[in-house]
């Protein structure tokens, strides 16, 4: 094991077990993201005496933290429930949630020195809006619970010999008796997370879902679609995904930002994952949006119908920005100041059920999360120790769950970090 930085010169002081033969740890957490940071809290403090050691390959830490939320980090919601995720079965995920909810979150942090604000949405946030404030306190809480940090040091195998675990990379080989794959998905791979973890926990006998892909991602829209040109407009929308055969398969109101390469903002977030995967077996799926949030096609008909000699400009703008109104009258091809039959029905559908030709999205480096992972039924999910093989224990993102945008998956991270870094 090379040992020449300052840095690793300060390991060896600390950890005289360092010899010519490789270290051997208690317990190794690969992944000092929020689900390796919490569960680095939790072992330290449930088993002080042991030797725990978090390894990631960033040179700073943190960096997925940092982003979040426009950088405030959306810590948790004020309601989590296993409503609000997807991939393994809700009723596994809420095993995990229960065993530490939204409340004992604000109570961690708050034994931290960190006081969380709730926003009107739900959301909760540090009330100094920065998200240096929330990983301080974890880094902190690693500190004082006696769990060395040691990077950048990725991690490219994990080996089961015996009972013990044989992790290598560029920087040399460890031993440990515990393994915690804590390495997040594929989202933001510049933060570390390249999807490496699948690998790892595939190599130690787990499988991944089938499909793994971008949630919480931007949508692409043609390049010369009429809202392409609508740039920087925000509005409330209805957003429903529809299979082939006309049934309505998800929907979400929320705040939607109209883009340069298409849709983005909450709504658009919430739908992706639940897009992404239906186009994977109906390539029919569609998505439509509705700007005329809680009006129907039927009662925005009949307001059209009761504007008399009205003109329909004069509706559109109580209801919607004046760029939208007007791009939206310029697509039914209106040409007088009375709508025909077939413009009003055109208009109907323009303003509730208006088609969105996804092409794609913007992929990993834009999405929040991953979807897809480990399953939850390979792992004990009092302890979220492998069923497959021993001694490993395998959390946060690089399970089989993804939830809405609103702290959630955060609220997974420090749940899942619980449960596990409580039994390692």
């Amino acid at each position: 094991m090379c040992l020449s930085t300052p840095e690793n010169t300060k390991i060896i002081e600390q950890h005289p077990f360092v010899t010519s033969q490789p270290p051997h740890l208690d317990i190794a957490i690969i992944g000092a993201g929020a689900a390796g940071l919490m569960t680095a809290i939790w072992a330290g403090r449930t088993t002080p005496d042991r030797n725990i050691v978090l390894l990631d390959g960033a040179k700073k830490l943190g960096a997925k933290i940092l982003v979040a939320g426009g950088g405030r980090c959306n810590v948790t919601h004020h309601q989590v429930t296993s409503g609000a995720f997807a991939g393994s079965s809700r009723k596994a995920i809420d095993r995990v949630l229960r065993r530490f909810d939204a409340d004992q979150t604000v109570d961690f942090f708050a034994a931290q020195g960190v006081q969380l604000k709730r926003e009107d949405t739900g959301k909760l946030f540090p009330t100094t809006d920065s998200a240096r404030t929330i990983l301080n306190a974890l880094l902190s809480a690693t500190d004082a619970a006696g769990v060395q940090r040691w990077h950048p040091r990725r991690v490219e195998t994990v080996e089961k010999h015996g009972d013990n675990f044989v992790i290598s990379g560029a920087w040399g080989t460890l031993t440990a008796a515990k393994v915690v794959l804590a390495t997040g998905g594929r989202s933001i791979p510049k933060s570390g997370s390249d999807g490496h973890g699948y690998t790892l926990a595939q190599h130690l006998g787990h499988t991944v879902t089938r499909s793994i892909f971008p949630a919480l991602v931007p949508l692409n829209l043609p390049k010369t679609h009429p809202l392409c040109q609508l740039s920087g407009i925000t509005l409330p929308a209805t957003l429903d995904l529809w299979s082939s055969t006309n049934k309505r398969l998800q929907s979400f109101t929320n705040s939607t930002l109209l883009t340069h390469f298409g849709l983005s903002g909450p709504s658009v977030l919430d739908i992706s994952r639940y897009y992404i995967d239906a186009m994977r077996t109906d390539a029919d799926t569609r998505l439509t949006a509705n700007w005329m949030v809680n009006h129907t096609p039927e009662a925005v008909e009949q307001d059209l119908l009761a504007l008399g000699k009205s003109q329909p400009i004069t509706y559109l703008r109580q209801h919607l920005p004046e760029r939208l109104a007007q791009s939206l009258l310029a697509e039914t091809d209106i040409d007088g100041p009375q709508l025909t039959k077939a413009q009003r029905k055109t208009l109907v559908t323009l303003l509730t059920r208006y088609p969105l030709p996804i092409t794609g999205n913007r992929g990993y480096n834009y999405a929040e999360v991953t979807a897809g992972g480990v399953p939850l039924n390979e792992l004990n999910l009092k302890t979220l120790e492998s069923k497959v093989c021993p001694g490993l224990h395998i959390v946060g993102e690089l399970c089989d769950v993804d939830g809405r945008i609103g702290g959630f998956n955060f609220q997974w991270a420090w749940a899942s970090g619980f449960v596990a870094g409580s039994a390692v």
